[in-house]
C-alpha cells in the first residue's frame, strides 16, 4: 500500500500561483504582502 497525497502540485506550479512574484502583480496580492510584514513575518510568500 502507497501514500497518497490529495492534491499535490507542483514547487513550479505553487510558486506561480502563490509566490512572491504572483502576489506582487495584483494589488491585492501587495497587500496581502504588506500585512504581512506589518505582522513582522519574515517569510512573506513561498
Amino acid at each position: 500500500m502507497t501514500t497518497h497525497y490529495p492534491h499535490r502540485m507542483s514547487k513550479r506550479k505553487r510558486a506561480r500561483k502563490i509566490g512572491f512574484r504572483a502576489r506582487m502583480r495584483t494589488s491585492k496580492g501587495r497587500k496581502i504582502i504588506s500585512s504581512k510584514r506589518r505582522e513582522g513575518r519574515q517569510a512573506q510568500a513561498v
